[in-house]
Order: structure tokens, then sequence, then C-alpha cells
């Protein structure tokens, strides 16, 4: 995991650039320019997702190694052909469970993250899983185990297939002629996280749209039909973590509210929104019945709140960065008691963002839980290695955040923002 971390300090600024150029292009261009506060979310969940993957917070029913040491046919050696074997397995093995996350119910709330945000853009590509603790279908790597690929390809060409699906997020670039027949390209990712009832549930495949093809999931973007992009079921808040058990925590209380005993156990493996007709019929859900007819969320913000949050990702983003680049030397359990201090950090401002009383209760329990490592070990993490007044550092921009979140909810000139509990 260390290692991922390091790959990661080198990708960070790297989408980072591209982002920054996507957005500047969108001004100068004066195109579709998605709201910040959307933009900032998304950044969020990346924050989060990177974090949960470098804790390695999750494990694997089957792993790799113990597949590839039963059926193992032949063994081969690191070498070209091994890693372009692994690509392509790793790229099938995207599209099935891909597939199986947008069309069981279970399997949805995983996913459903990825697809919350109503705009396109590369930022909404980082909104990845933190609900996702188990792998359950490394199966799908058989055809690389029986060939004998090694462990260490399949590790080294894993995040290299993850981070070659960024690019294409973007409105910007438009059909790339006969690239469109072999890869994924913008604008098939545009029909896959659009919701029209033409595109919905369309172009599975992660690098080659070629499975799409084969398998009968294949839909080209329409010019006649522009991408409507988001869910059917808004996540309706900018809380990164919330939105990753919504799903779940939906399915959790259908199974409990049902009468019948088998609908309990069928709701799980159903397909994705099903629910039982008692349940569906006494609680009903908000759904968006009309694509091309609804009011997207949060988009009246107030200058400042929107500000506000930018800084609050951007503090995020250094408090992250000095997490990768230091991971070996915090150690456990200094780095799961610095994972904790980004989530609570995370879910703080951005309940802060959906002007919600509660986020202040938040902001306390992150003032005193830094606080309290600073009083613990003297240090923030080693910071003082590097920055002789890191504490005070640290201390001033846990009180700034602190007041600010006070003022805001309580200032008598800020109450006609709507303030939700």
């Amino acid at each position: 995991m260390q290692e991922y971390g390091k790959i990661l300090l080198i990708a960070m600024p790297v989408f980072t650039l591209l982002i920054i150029i996507e957005k500047s292009y969108g001004y100068l261009k004066g195109e579709h320019i998605p709201p910040m506060m959307d933009t900032v979310s998304s950044l969020s969940s990346g924050i989060t997702n990177t974090v949960k993957d470098v804790l390695g917070l999750s494990v694997s029913i089957l792993t790799y190694s113990w597949l590839l040491g039963k059926v193992a046919i032949f063994h081969v050696e690191a070498s070209p052909m091994a890693y372009i074997i692994a690509f392509i397995v790793i790229d099938f093995q995207g599209y099935w469970t891909h597939r199986i996350a947008h069309e069981v119910n279970f399997f949805w709330n995983k996913h459903a993250i990825h697809h919350s945000s109503e705009e396109f853009d590369l930022p909404c590509a980082l909104r990845q899983s933190v609900s996702s603790f188990v792998n359950l279908f490394t199966f799908f790597l058989l055809p690389a185990a029986l060939l004998g690929v090694p462990l260490r390809v399949i590790t080294i060409v894993a995040p290299l297939h993850l981070f070659m699906q960024f690019w294409y997020h973007t409105r910007y670039i438009d059909k790339m002629g006969f690239l469109e027949k072999i890869i994924v390209t913008p604008s098939h990712h545009r029909v896959h996280h659009a919701f029209n009832p033409e595109y919905l549930d369309k172009n599975y495949g992660q690098i080659f749209i070629i499975w799409d093809k084969i398998f009968g999931t294949f839909q080209a973007e329409l010019p006649e039909i522009p991408p409507v992009f988001g869910i059917t079921v808004p996540a309706r808040t900018w809380n990164p973590i919330k939105i990753n058990f919504q799903h779940l925590w939906q399915l959790t209380k259908d199974a409990w509210h049902t009468a019948n005993w088998e609908d309990k156990l069928k709701i799980w493996f159903m397909p994705t929104g099903w629910r039982p007709a008692d349940v569906a019929a006494k609680y009903p859900v908000y759904y968006i019945k009309d694509a091309y007819h609804f009011e997207k969320y949060g988009q009246n913000n107030p200058p400042f709140l929107t500000a506000w949050a930018f800084f609050q990702m951007s503090i995020s983003f250094a408090f992250l960065t000095f997490f990768f680049a230091t991971f070996g030397d915090i150690g456990k359990p200094g780095i799961f008691i610095y994972g904790v201090f980004v989530f609570l950090t995370v879910y703080s401002y951005t309940e802060f963002m959906d002007k919600k009383a509660s986020s202040l209760a938040w902001e306390v329990l992150r003032f005193a839980f830094g606080v309290g490592i600073i009083y613990f070990y003297g240090d923030w993490f080693g910071l003082n290695v590097y920055i002789s007044w890191g504490n005070p550092l640290i201390l001033g921009y846990l009180l700034l955040s602190l007041g600010v979140n006070i003022v805001w909810l309580f200032h008598k000139k800020i109450r006609k923002y709507e303030i939700k509990f």
C-alpha cells in the first residue's frame, strides 16, 4: 500500500493539471461550466477513496495469488506479452464487475457514487467508492491465472488500467473517428453516465468498447438526444460519504419494512431499483421521472460558501499529500488515525456545503480529535521535522475552521439561507 501511495503522489498532480486545463478551456470557450460545489464534492470523494485504498480497507474472498497457485496451466515470465494479457483480462473483468454493479441491487451501492454527479467532467471521474470492503469478483481473472500471468504483473497493470479511465470523463472531446470502434471514448462514456431512457445502463466498457459490442450493451451517442447526467434517484447532498451508503441504507430499510419474507431476501439480488410492492406503496422514494425537466441539486449558493468549500477541499488535499509522502514514517496505528481525521474533515465540510446545522457537531468532533492527536503525539505525525511551527499551523487551521462554522450558522445576517437539520 505504501507503493500505491507513491504512485498516487505522481498521479494526483497530473489529474489536477488536467482538471485545471479542462476548467480553463470551459471558461475561455464560454461553454457549460459545472458549478464549483459539484467539483469540490467530486474531488472530496477522490480524497476519501484514495485514503481508503492506501489503508487497504478491503479484503478479497478469493485472491489472485491463490487462484494462480491452483489453476495455472502455464507459467509465463513478466514479459511484454504477459503485460498485454493482463491488461486485456483486467479489462474483461472490469466490464463484468461494472455491469454487475449496475444491474444488481446490492452491488449498485458501491458504484452509485460514481454516477451521483449531475455534471460530467474530469472531477466526476474521481467519485469512487469507499463502501466496497469485500472484493468478490477475482474469479474473472481466471484467464490470466490459467496462463500463469505473475501476480507482480497484475499488481502493476491494475492501477495503470484504473488511471487510464480518467481522461474520457469530459464534454469537450467529440467523437474520435475509427477509435470509436475500438476504445472507450468520451462520447461512449457520456452515454454511460446519462440516465435518458435511450442511454440508461449502456457502455460498461472501461478501456475497450468491444466488450459492449460483443455482449449487446453498446449504445452510440445520438446527436438528437443530448445526454442528461446523474441517477434517477438523485443523491441530493454534496457529502460523498453519505452518498456511498444511501442505496445500502434504502435496501436495508426496505428489507426491514416489507412483510413478505421472500422479498426480504430477494431485494438484494433483484435488478437495480427493484422494491417490494408493499414497501413501494407505503414508503415512496423521490425519483426523477423526466430526465429533461428536473432541478439540479444545490445550484444557488452564496459566494462565500463556495469559496470556503474550495478552501477546505484544498487544505484536505494538502493533508492527503503529506499523508502519502510520509506514509512509511507514520506507521501503524498512526496511518489509521490519520485516515479517520481525513474522513472527519471531508464529512464535516461537505455537511457544511449542504448548509446543515449538524455540520457544527462534526466540526467540534474533528477539532477535538485533531487537538487530541497533537496532545497525545506532541506533533502532527512528524510535521515539525519539516516545519518547526507545524503544531501552531494545524491548531490555527482547526480554530479558523471551527470559528467560521459557528459564525456562519448563527450570524443573524446569513440566517436567511436555509439551514437543514
